[in-house]
Parts: C-alpha cells; sequence; structure tokens
C-alpha cells in the first residue's frame, strides 16, 4: 500500500511492541514539534486503560497522558482527544468511560461485546478532531500482536485500517531486544497491516548511535521497513505516567520524609510527582505500615477501589501506623480515596465500586461517605487557607459519592465559586481533600508543605518543570529523526518546516 493513498494522510498512528515502549512520549514530542511549527494538532488515543485520569476542560474524563499531550500541542484539554477510558477495578472488570462520562462497570467479556459499537463512537471522535485540526497524532495502546484481542480491536490495527491511516511502530531498546520485538510484532500482523507500517522508531538508545548501525542496516534489510528515528535516552527525564507507577517512583533528594501507602488499586498517583522532584523532599511509595516510620507527612492517595484498598492498607498495619505516627506529631494527607478512608465510614451499600456494604474507615476526620453511581467532575479554582496568607490553589475533581463533614468551619481551602473544599482535623495534624493535582500550583505547594512540618520549603514549579521536560522531549526528537521521515506526511512536516520564532 503506497503512503500517498491513505484517506489519512493527517493523521499518524504510534503504536507500540510493549506497554511502555514510548508511545506516550513520542506522541508527546510530536504534538510539541508540530505545534512548534504553527500546526494546529490534536493527540488522540481511541483506547486507554489507566488509572491516572484528567477532567478535560469541557468537563469530560479522559485519561492523563492525552492531557499532557494536550499541554506539547498547546491546546485546550478535550474528552474528545481519549473517547474510551477503562479505568480497572479488579483483575476481571473496569469502569467503563465514554465521551468523557462514565456508563458503568463491566466484567472483560462483556465489554468486548461493547467494542463494535465503541469503534463507531471512536471513528466519529476522530473524524470531528480531523475536521479541526491540521494533524491529529494517535497513540495505540499495549501491542497490535496480542492476538486474543485482535477481534474488534479499537485501539490498534482495528482502528488504524478502519480510517486507513499509516503506522510506526515503537520499541524500547533499554528493555533489550529491540530487534526481536520489532520484528516479531511485524511478523503477527497481517498482510495489509504489515503493508500500513510505514516504519520504526527505536526508543531509550543509549552510547555511539554509530554502533547500532549494522543492526539498523539489518533490520530494514529484513523487513524493508526503514528506521525513522533512534531516540536517546534521557537521563533524569521526568513526564508524567500514563498508569502504573514510574520508572524509579521514590526519591531522595531532600530531607523531609514523605511516605505514600501504595495499595493495589491506587489511581492518580501522579498527583505526588511535584514532591517526588522537589529539592526538599524524598519520597517512598510504601506497601506495608512499617515503612512508614520515621516519615514527616503520610499521604493517602487515590483508589479505584476504595473499600478494597482500605482493607488491604489495614490488613498490612496501616491502621497502627498512622496513629504512631500522629502520637509523635506527624501530619497525615488523604486525596479523594484515601481522604474517604480517613473518615469513619464509607457506605456502598449499591455496590458501585465492588460488593454492596459499609466499611470502617480510619476515623481520624469527622465524617462520612456514601458512594453514589453519579461521578463528581470539575475543574476547580480557589485559595489555600493554610498559614498566613491565602495562597492560590487550582485541581480537579473525579470521584464517586459524597462526604458528609461535621464542621465545614474547618476546611483547609475555600473555592471560587464560595463552597469549603476538604477537612481539616481540630489539632491541625490531618487533612482530606478531594482535590487532584493540588500540589501542581507552586503557591499551594509551599503551604501544604509549611503545613506539613517543612521550614521555608523551596520555590517549586511543577508546571514550568513539565514544559521544560516536554521541550527537552521534543528536541530530542527532532534530533534523531532520520532523512526516511520524509516518507510519513506527519513527520515530513516536521523535518520540512523550521519551526516558528
Amino acid at each position: 500500500m503506497n503512503i500517498s493513498h491513505f484517506n489519512a494522510s493527517t493523521t499518524l498512528m504510534v503504536q507500540g511492541t510493549t506497554s511502555d515502549a514510548g508511545k506516550s512520549a513520542f506522541v508527546t514530542a510530536l504534538c510539541r514539534l508540530l505545534a512548534r511549527r504553527q500546526y494546529r494538532v490534536a493527540p488522540f488515543k481511541p483506547q486507554n486503560m489507566a488509572l491516572n485520569s484528567a477532567v478535560a476542560e469541557d468537563g469530560g474524563e479522559i485519561g492523563r497522558a492525552q492531557a499532557v499531550q494536550a499541554q506539547a500541542a498547546r491546546v485546550p484539554v478535550l474528552t474528545a482527544f481519549n473517547p474510551v477510558l477503562l479505568k480497572p477495578n479488579s483483575d476481571l472488570g473496569a469502569q467503563v468511560i465514554v465521551r468523557g462520562r462514565a456508563i458503568g462497570h463491566f466484567p472483560a467479556s462483556e465489554y468486548h461485546a461493547l467494542k463494535p459499537s465503541l469503534l463507531r463512537e471512536v471513528i466519529t471522535q476522530h473524524h470531528t478532531l480531523s475536521q479541526q485540526f491540521d494533524y491529529v497524532v494517535v497513540e495505540g495502546a499495549g501491542s497490535p500482536a496480542e492476538i486474543n484481542l485482535r477481534a474488534n480491536d479499537i485501539a490498534n490495527m482495528g482502528f488504524a485500517e478502519d480510517i486507513d491511516c499509516p503506522v510506526v511502530l515503537i520499541a524500547d531498546i533499554d528493555r533489550g531486544g529491540v530487534f526481536a520485538h520489532l520484528v516479531g510484532t511485524l511478523a503477527l500482523l497481517s498482510p495489509s497491516e504489515q503493508q500500513r507500517v510505514q516504519g520504526f522508531v527505536i526508543n531509550r538508545f543509549r552510547g555511539d548511535p554509530a554502533l547500532l548501525e549494522p543492526g539498523i542496516e539489518w533490520l530494514e534489510q529484513h523487513t524493508g521497513k526503514p528506521v525513522l528515528a533512534v531516540v536517546p535516552y534521557l537521563a533524569d527525564f521526568h513526564l508524567e505516567a500514563e498508569d502504573g507507577l514510574s520508572r524509579g517512583g521514590d526519591t531522595h533528594a531532600g530531607s523531609f520524609k514523605v511516605v505514600v501507602a501504595c495499595p493495589p488499586r491506587i489511581s492518580n498517583h501522579t498527583d505526588l510527582d511535584p514532591l517526588r522532584l522537589h529539592a526538599d523532599v524524598s519520597l517512598h511509595f510504601a506497601r506495608d505500615g512499617s515503612e512508614a516510620a520515621h516519615a514527616d507527612l503520610i499521604i493517602l492517595p487515590g483508589s479505584k477501589n476504595t473499600r478494597a484498598d482500605l482493607k488491604w492498607l489495614k490488613a498490612r498495619g496501616w491502621a497502627q501506623a498512622l496513629n504512631r505516627h500522629l502520637r509523635y506529631g506527624g501530619k497525615v494527607m488523604g486525596i479523594c480515596g484515601g481522604f474517604q478512608m480517613l473518615g469513619n465510614t464509607i457506605d456502598d451499600s449499591e455496590g458501585v465500586e465492588d460488593d454492596a456494604g459499609s466499611s470502617e474507615g480510619f476515623s481520624l476526620l469527622a465524617m462520612t461517605t456514601r458512594l453514589t453511581p453519579e461521578k463528581q467532575l470539575r475543574r476547580v479554582y480557589g485559595k489555600c487557607l493554610l498559614g498566613e496568607t491565602d495562597a492560590e490553589l487550582e485541581g480537579y475533581e473525579i470521584h464517586l459519592g459524597s462526604s458528609a463533614i461535621s464542621d465545614e468551619n474547618n476546611a483547609p481551602f475555600l473555592l471560587d465559586e464560595g463552597r469549603p473544599e476538604g477537612l481539616l482535623s481540630q489539632d491541625g495534624q490531618v487533612l482530606g481533600t478531594y482535590l487532584h493535582g493540588i500540589f501542581d500550583h507552586p503557591q499551594a505547594l509551599a503551604a501544604l508543605l509549611a503545613w506539613a512540618g517543612l521550614e521555608s520549603p523551596a520555590p517549586f514549579d511543577y508546571r514550568a518543570v513539565r514544559e521544560q521536560q516536554i521541550d527537552r522531549l521534543a528536541d530530542a526528537v527532532e534530533t534523531s529523526l532520520r532523512d526516511s521521515c520524509s516518507q510519513v506526511p506527519v513527520l515530513d512536516a516536521i523535518i520540512d518546516t523550521a519551526p516558528a520564532t
């Protein structure tokens, strides 16, 4: 199939040989490179399975990676960028989110029956974006060579075949076996899918590129496909993880010790990235309560199955660890599901997250929570009332149900709409909030660290750091693009067009 015959020549799809091959990062880089050249570019992921999510500016819920890619593209975050989002709440099922709104929880077998109708939704959203933007850069999911998932596929080649777009295949050489990954993946594709693959990207290469050339020559001769880029390994590079904890989750930069409880269904752990990167903070993701010894601050993060994760944490000694920590004057913070756990009870009589029932919380905050099917989704702005100054804050809410708080006058935050948010214990040691992304704003970050006991925290603007890292990634990808990119229209637009000044 000749590239000139593609109907969707302004669309490029990036598929990977494995999960975490670098698809999200490569799409992020392409979005920034096209944006630099004054093109309007939209990121797109037909189906995402991730517990890290964001609230789009039009009010829907999408994968966190697509929100970062939108920042790279310098466009507003739109629900259409991720039409189908799966949020697993067990090993066998997930909440299914379509066009930003949850449509229910489905076991895997029932979800596969939905795929034909979901493919139509995905195609519709892509068509809309292709009419509004100059280019659409699409990210696949997992690997296109997962034979058991080929029927009714909407995430990889099923989507690419339907809209008739070119595909590039990316593999991570840092894992080892990069040639086997690329050749094996290509071999497992159908003939039409193989023709659709326009070339390869080798990601995270360390060392002298000249030493890789013999392998590249063999790969190109063996497959008839060009290597489009060899992206270098970037030391100390940070880009928010799409789902699982990113490589090197713990950090040991500073003397202020933050311990994050890490249950099986942890969600939106990207909330903690500003702390991971802060020069004054040493952050540790812990499974057992015994690992929280000598912490200054303990954080209970979000959860996709709050009652199940609460039970798991209690079984690993976290109730004792929290009480011991507070007796010695430490601080505790809960975010979203972690906030709910800090209360007296969590009632899920409707079986919204799992089996119907009620669970006793850690009883560190005077509140009760009732889970209901309606999900709260909103972006918020306001002030942090901790300390002597009203620090600005912004964030977003993604949660089921609501909490009945006995004393709203003890809220740590006040939103611009006039609504108190969160709860601070009477002794000031325990703080809970539904707000995700609360550490991203430099003023709120400083106020929260000061509340937690860090004297004179160093200024840190996470959003500026994220912007710098996106540019660093884009620079590395731009340098790595090879002459063979002229065969792929979206990549050709990058190499043939000087960036705007």
